[in-house]
């Protein structure tokens, strides 16, 4: 059966002055971008998500989002 790569998992963020400074206790060096998505707007389930790339203490590149119909911080 095949799987699917890179599943989205919690996460648990801490925000502060706009933007996430801490993602699962790792403290965020940088951020690369943010971007919104919204997709499937004429469905009962629309998708909305504000994403985040950022880099980590350390060094690692992380990949966030935020469901913004649940509330709900994902890794992705």
């Amino acid at each position: 059966m095949p799987r699917t790569l890179n599943q989205p998992r919690p996460a648990c963020v801490r925000w502060r002055d706009g933007a996430p400074a801490a993602v699962d206790g790792e403290a965020v060096e940088a951020l690369r971008e943010s971007w919104l998505v919204e997709d499937q707007w004429w469905t009962a389930e629309p998708l909305r998500r504000r994403y985040w790339e950022l880099i980590g203490a350390r060094g690692r590149n992380v990949v966030v989002f935020h469901d913004l119909c649940s509330g709900a911080w994902f890794v992705q």
